[in-house]
């Protein structure tokens, strides 16, 4: 029933907040451009959780099948998430876990992302200029609270990463200069599936990166999501105030400590160690310090 909803939330929040995502007023041509933002979106979001689930079973983990969320705001869900039922065996398998579902969302995000680019249209960019601190950083808002709003159309400017950034180039060549991609609903999608992965890769508490940094570095893990925290608080201060939302999130929510596995004593192999340190590298070319902002065309 969740996954249901959270196909219709997709969609038709896609379809009512953004028109389809195409730029025509046909209704059938948004109705497409709905059901690809949709589709692609399910696909990551189940391979991510999937991931997840069949390493837990695989490890004897007992595990609860994904639940989808669906929210009727921003891209129609708040991603998915399973429960472990059961306490994990060693640090490989807590490694084997963690690491299988951002990976196996990449394996399906990289190439929609790909297709997206080359479906999207090549377009002017509305001029913009960057500042620092980012004019959407908690900096900036507390000195111009009281300035008027931006005049003209506002238009949605989706943050980059090094990893898409680096697959447009390959897909799409340098861009003229004043343009942008038009974005294709399959793109937005996997853009947020880029931002899915780079949420969950965060080594903090059970994130899927907290797993990582608990497996290798045991307790000093907690010491290490602290300063993670402290480091999104930065950004919601100089970048972005949507940070702000994912600092009390993990503050309080997700939080920094993770239980233990059962076999503590034995240390992590060198193999999940390598896949950790992939991770870590994911964890950068997929981090946005600004994900979204909205700027005046």
């Amino acid at each position: 029933m969740l996954f249901v909803a959270t196909c219709l939330s997709t969609f038709f929040t896609f379809l009512t907040q953004s028109g389809g995502g195409v730029d025509s007023s046909a209704l059938a041509d948004q109705l497409w451009g709905s059901a690809w933002f949709s589709l692609s979106v399910m696909l990551i979001l189940t391979a991510h959780e999937m991931g997840h689930f069949l390493m837990a079973r695989h490890h004897g983990v007992d595990s609860s099948w994904p639940w989808f969320i669906p929210i009727p705001l921003g891209f129609g869900t708040m991603g998915a998430v399973i429960r472990l039922r059961g306490r994990i065996p060693t640090r490989d398998a807590l490694v084997d876990i963690g690491a299988a579902g951002p990976l196996a969302g990449l394996l399906v995000c990289v190439p929609l992302w790909c297709a997206g680019v080359w479906l999207s249209r090549v377009a002017p960019s509305p001029s913009f200029s960057d500042t620092f601190p980012g004019q959407f950083s908690v900096w900036h808002l507390l000195g111009h609270w009281s300035d008027a709003a931006p005049e003209g159309e506002v238009v949605q400017v989706f943050g980059d990463n090094l990893l898409g950034l680096g697959l447009q180039w390959l897909v799409k060549g340098p861009l003229p200069a004043g343009s942008d991609l038009f974005a294709h609903p399959v793109l937005v999608a996997s853009w947020f599936g880029f931002l899915v992965t780079m949420l969950n890769l965060l080594p903090v508490g059970q994130l899927d990166g907290g797993h990582l940094t608990h497996a290798w570095f045991g307790a000093r893990a907690v010491t290490l999501g602290k300063a993670v925290a402290a480091l999104i608080a930065l950004a919601a201060l100089l970048f972005s105030t949507t940070w702000l939302v994912w600092f009390l999130l993990v503050t309080f929510v997700v939080k920094f400590r993770h239980p233990p596995v059962a076999d503590e004593a034995t240390p992590l192999s060198t193999s999940r160690k390598v896949v950790c340190a992939v991770c870590f590298v994911l964890t950068v070319l997929t981090f946005m310090p600004t994900p979204l902002r909205f700027v005046a065309s």
